[in-house]
């Protein structure tokens, strides 16, 4: 689909496209199949596509022979999708929210890709649901703000470390991207964009039990990211205790969450979750 077509198609449907939605189209033909390409696809793959839109992408994943559950949330685009695809045996439309959806869904996604120019108004809190999830896909190739691609590679000490890196970075690899400029979208963004591949860690690097406090000790780590670790933390666990963990760690009492990877926020959580305090 050109960008001809796709201007035309909005106008011939009087389809408006609405700015709160993030609803920002890729239209260029060849980054089109460069994201297929990462996703390496083939025959029956199970894919998962939230935020199709007018379906550039969903035309080229069906194309590979996969199965693609579309969640669209634009109840216009939907039936515009559904009038255009809709005979297509290997897709399956959904007319709803993406986030809210997956969070109502039980399907065992793990052996699911994920391929998605995501909205930008919500690909952040899609990802974390995404990756949150007990049977999660096993990758994931989205397009999204370049500031957010940028988070989620972001180690210790940089400033685009925080919630979002940690988050993600628990359970998947970031192992390719490239940026893609505004030009290729319709409408196009006032920001540069990215094609991000997501790999899920062959091993998981923490139990269920340990991905709760985890979670817990970097949202209250960053609610505040210039105070020190230590003192945001004493709002839950006891002085002593932390002391102890810290000290056996040795992280000082001064350090800041920013400056703690991947691994010592896991280690600080297994020691905190000794006898934890409820």
């Amino acid at each position: 689909m050109t960008l001809t077509e796709m201007r035309r198609i909005l106008a011939e449907g009087d389809i408006r496209l609405t700015k709160s939605l993030g609803q920002n189209f890729l239209h260029d033909q060849n980054q089109l199949r460069r994201m297929v390409a990462l996703a390496e696809l083939k025959a029956g793959d199970q894919v998962l596509e939230i935020g199709p839109g007018l379906g550039p992408l969903t035309e080229k994943l069906l194309e590979t022979g996969a199965k693609v559950l579309a969640v669209e949330k634009d109840a216009r685009l939907a039936d515009w999708l559904r009038e255009r695809l809709g005979g297509a045996a290997r897709l399956a439309l959904v007319a709803d929210d993406g986030l809210e959806w997956l969070r109502r869904e039980s399907r065992d996604l793990s052996s699911w890709k994920v391929v998605a120019n995501l909205p930008y108004s919500v690909a952040s809190p899609l990802l974390v649901e995404l990756a949150g999830l007990p049977a999660r896909p096993e990758r994931m190739v989205v397009t999204l703000q370049l500031e957010v691609a940028r988070r989620l590679m972001a180690g210790p000490g940089s400033r685009d470390y925080g919630i979002l890196s940690l988050l993600i970075q628990l359970d998947y690899e970031a192992d390719a991207w490239h940026k893609i400029p505004a030009s290729c979208f319709f409408p196009a963004p006032k920001v540069d964009s990215a094609c991000l591949r997501l790999r899920r860690r062959l091993k998981p690097l923490a139990t269920e039990a340990e991905r709760q406090i985890f979670v817990e000790l970097v949202k209250r780590g960053f609610s505040q990211r210039r105070k020190m670790l230590f003192n945001l933390l004493r709002q839950k666990w006891p002085r002593e205790k932390l002391e102890t963990a810290f000290g056996g760690l040795g992280i000082a009492q001064n350090a800041r969450a920013e400056t703690l990877g991947l691994e010592q926020f896991l280690e600080l959580g297994r020691a905190l979750g000794q006898g934890r305090d409820t």
